[in-house]
């Protein structure tokens, strides 16, 4: 059978409702002629009489009302599926693709999801463990609406990518250790070590601080989750160089921060495709810019 249209089927519910063709006409504002072509058509479409009139009233016939049962349920689908749309359309709801480093999820967007969802209970962030690069290759595919990546980035055609963030990068360190204040390469390098690993810009970084004082040094152990890494320091296996944001708790008591020498710092940006912006995704950007930091 070929597909039926849901104004037809919306005719026939209302004929059935009210009794009369003519009756459904003017609730629908439709002529009557229009109203009978659609029972027509839908007659053809299934091969038999929908409907009968009885002591002056329009009732179903045993097919008819197993097509008007049917078709009640696909017309409050199709009202619901509209009022879904209208509501994510509006910002009121929808879902929204984040792609985000471990360690600006761990500290930053604890912060965001409690805000959206005093602000936007139902709209659903959906986060994912990406790199930057990864979180700018998806977000160029469409499967990402927001990335929280390293700067600086190459420009992207069709993505926007504007700083967020600076932070300052701090040496963490056993607070049992004898440290400086503040810290050099030179003092640093000759420590053990816990560093992110080779994949990450927060690497690249603390290479090119190391170089500064001519030291290249090896690490113990390279990870990728910041808060593995500082449970590690806080054991005494090692030092880390990792960001500090200014509105996280200070670390473990087993744990001494240290600024350094020269000072270093972790910039942010928010990466998102150019052009329109669904609301939703709109809504989340601008809890997001309620935590930049200069």
């Amino acid at each position: 059978m070929r597909e039926i249209s849901l104004d037809r089927l919306r005719t026939l519910v209302a004929i059935v409702d009210l009794g009369s063709f003519a009756e459904a006409a003017r609730a629908l504002n439709l002529a009557p002629p229009t109203v009978s072509l659609h029972i027509a058509d839908l007659e053809a479409r299934v091969g038999g009489s929908l409907l009968s009139r009885t002591r002056g009233r329009v009732q179903p016939s045993a097919i008819g009302e197993t097509l008007v049962e049917r078709a009640r349920r696909l017309l409050a689908d199709a009202e619901q599926a509209l009022e879904d749309v209208q509501r994510q359309v509006l910002g009121l709801a929808g879902r929204v693709r984040l792609g985000a480093s471990t360690g600006a999820i761990a500290q930053l967007l604890p912060q965001a999801l409690e805000t959206l969802g005093q602000r936007h209970p139902g709209i659903d962030l959906q986060v994912a463990v990406l790199t930057s690069q990864e979180s700018l290759k998806r977000l160029a595919e469409g499967s990402l609406d927001i990335g929280l990546v390293a700067l600086p980035q190459t420009p992207v055609k069709g993505l926007r990518i504007e700083p967020w963030r600076k932070d300052p990068v701090m040496a963490f360190l056993p607070s049992r250790w004898q440290c400086p204040d503040p810290v050099t390469p030179q003092w640093l390098a000759a420590q053990p070590l816990i560093l992110n690993d080779h994949s990450t810009r927060l690497s690249r970084l603390t290479s090119e601080w190391f170089a500064l004082g001519g030291q290249q040094p090896t690490a113990r152990i390279q990870l990728n989750y910041n808060d593995a890494i500082k449970s590690l320091v806080a054991a005494g296996y090692g030092a880390t160089l990792l960001p500090h944001e200014a509105a996280t708790p200070l670390p473990d008591t087993r744990i001494a921060m240290r600024p350094l020498q020269p000072p270093l710092w972790r910039q942010l940006g928010i990466a998102h495709r150019a052009g329109d912006v669904e609301r939703s995704t709109q809504h989340v950007l601008e809890v997001l810019w309620g935590l930049s930091a200069d």
